[in-house]
């Protein structure tokens, strides 16, 4: 199965709901977008080294970083591998005196370890198929808020609720999904993404 690389584009939180955050991944060579959604210690972790700022106590994910480093392991790359039930499943590639060991991660904290060790981010063509966006062109968000085009469906992506989604057809979720990408809410994005996969 082909890897394709990933690179940390954006990290969200949810316009809608508090505590809420995604990490955008983007298709180093193409136009796909991965959102996960991620807890607010390790949207913390990864802000803080995106951002190179230094805390004055190492956070836990710097303390492993630096526990490798001391006893010379390499974090070589980081592999989201498998999507099951909406979780996704990571595993750091680590070297050590040639030696190569895979370790099993939540996603959330492989990626707070791959910014701190300037590693590659790699996932598979079945999981950008099945839970990657593309995000239409601006041109087509606004067509798709109703401001033009005579049948076209507007759909206030700030007021609908979850359980409302399963009342709107195809074609409205379509809208609504790329509403909510234009206001960059990624959180409310990957529910919408899941209603649409859910009827497939």
């Amino acid at each position: 199965m082909r890897k394709i690389e990933l690179e940390i584009v954006a990290l969200s939180h949810s316009i809608t709901q508090t505590h809420s955050y995604a990490v955008v991944l983007g298709e180093v060579s193409g136009l796909r977008r991965l959102p996960i959604v991620i807890g607010g210690f390790e949207a913390q972790a990864i802000a803080v080294a995106l951002e190179r700022m230094q805390p004055s106590r190492p956070l836990t994910h710097d303390l492993f970083a630096n526990f490798m480093n001391t006893y010379g392991v390499e974090l070589t790359e980081v592999v989201i591998y498998k999507l099951e039930e909406g979780i996704f499943f990571a595993k750091l590639i680590c070297k050590s005196h040639d030696e190569v060991t895979e370790i099993d991660s939540r996603t959330s904290d492989a990626l707070a370890m791959a910014v701190r060790a300037g590693c590659r981010i790699y996932t598979y063509e079945n999981i950008l198929e099945t839970a990657g966006l593309f995000l239409e062109n601006t041109e087509g968000a606004i067509a798709a808020e109703g401001g033009t085009g005579g049948g076209s469906v507007n759909v206030s992506s700030s007021t609908v609720a979850d359980s409302e989604m399963k009342s709107l057809s195809i074609e409205e979720l379509n809208t609504l999904l790329q509403q909510v990408l234009e206001a960059e809410d990624y959180v409310k994005a990957i529910r919408i993404r899941d209603e649409i996969n859910s009827r497939k």
